[in-house]
């Protein structure tokens, strides 16, 4: 099976924004946009980008023990980035310098899961435009195609200005903005014409 093969004779997802639908409720994606970084027959892997915690890279820096020299880490928040390996940091940021783990989304994104980034940011040296999460949604071969069959999500291309430049309390209706869809006026109950 091809990843253009993936669901129904859809493309691929990496890239892309999932939307959750209103009637969505699981508690861990309710409301929430998901950039999918990775999607294959085997499966999918993607990460939160609009559910912030109460931790700020100041204390998950010092948790790392990480010599901190920029003063804005104290109000920067890190995100819910999924349900698996909460214990697990993510960085989303632009390509450019190399980093030691980093898998490039897009032209535009890219996620690195090794500490040398997170240095850098504690020293005021890593990427401006960032999101940090912890965890990760995962979906095993089939499970995300199978929800998209139950009308579970909405999908559209991945925008860096939702990522780095929209307040996250306003992402799920801008990604859905994004795609031509006012999520305020969809139903939690999906009918078909």
């Amino acid at each position: 099976m091809s990843e253009r093969d993936l669901h129904n004779g859809g493309d691929c997802l990496a890239n892309h924004f999932l939307i959750a639908m209103p009637a969505l409720d699981d508690p861990n994606f309710a409301q929430t946009v998901t950039l999918v970084c990775e999607h294959s027959a085997e499966g999918a892997m993607g990460i939160v980008i609009n559910r912030p915690t109460e931790v700020t890279l100041e204390d998950l820096f010092q948790h790392l023990e990480l010599e901190i020299h920029d003063s804005r880490a104290k109000e920067r928040v890190v995100y819910a980035g999924g349900p698996v390996q909460r214990d697990r940091g993510f960085v989303l940021h632009p390509p450019g310098e190399e980093w030691d783990a980093t898998l490039r989304i897009s032209e535009e994104i890219a996620v690195t899961t090794s500490r040398d980034i997170l240095a850098a940011l504690a020293r005021g040296e890593g990427p401006e435009r960032c999101l940090v999460a912890l965890g990760y949604a995962g979906w095993g071969a089939g499970q995300l195609e199978e929800e998209m069959g139950q009308n579970a999500w909405l999908s559209g291309p991945a925008s860096p200005e939702v990522v780095f430049d929209t307040e996250s309390a306003q992402r799920w209706r801008a990604a859905a903005a994004g795609i031509g869809v006012d999520i305020a006026l969809l139903s939690s109950e999906t009918g078909h014409a």
